[in-house]
């Protein structure tokens, strides 16, 4: 699992504007999502590339046996088919870009 993590420094003030940017950016369309505390996606997968980015608050990943927490800024692909989970980690809810691949 590899988490790409916003670097300020190469990438510019962390905005949720600039991070969809970033993904559309990549050839997918994006889409807001907001997830309350608590949300718990079960292992699924999906039928296109994706990409989970966050804008606020803290997303638990699973993927490939591998776990690792998304934060503020954060991106990781997730390939189609890939079997994976999501939690919402924390009181906070999770603002979420959802890459879709279109090209």
């Amino acid at each position: 699992m590899q988490i790409e993590h916003w670097h300020e420094d190469r990438d510019g003030l962390l905005t949720e504007q600039a991070l969809r940017e970033k993904i559309a950016g990549r050839g997918y369309a994006v889409s807001r999502c907001v997830y309350p505390p608590g949300t718990f996606f079960p292992p699924h997968d999906h039928g296109v590339d994706k990409i989970d980015a966050v804008v606020s608050g803290r997303f638990r990943m699973t993927l490939g046996g591998q776990e690792g927490v998304l934060e503020a800024g954060d991106l990781l692909l997730v390939p189609k088919h890939a079997m994976h989970t999501a939690e919402v980690v924390g009181d906070e809810p999770v603002v979420s870009l959802d890459g879709v691949r279109v090209r």
